[in-house]
């Protein structure tokens, strides 16, 4: 029986994680289509996608190892260079 009590304690907390997210979710839609909403998300997640290849340059141009040594993270062109 304990077994059966943590799946439920384990599909209660997936289910509240799920409302959770759901709820601002559901916020920034409003009123919009969901073919329309389809643009914002896909916008957001690429921007988030964006931000965390930004940060790992970032932090290599920093550390300025290897190829990296002499980097100046403050230069645009340095995160221009590969792309």
């Amino acid at each position: 029986m304990p077994k059966v009590i943590k799946a439920d304690k384990k599909n209660n907390k997936q289910e509240s994680i799920e409302a959770t997210l759901w709820q601002p979710a559901d916020k920034l839609r409003k009123n919009m289509d969901a073919a329309e909403y389809k643009h914002v998300a896909l916008g957001l997640i690429f921007l988030k996608y964006i931000s965390d290849a930004f940060e790992v340059l970032h932090s290599t141009l920093v550390k300025g190892k290897g190829e990296y040594e002499g980097a100046e993270p403050e230069n645009p062109n340095e995160y221009t260079y590969e792309n």
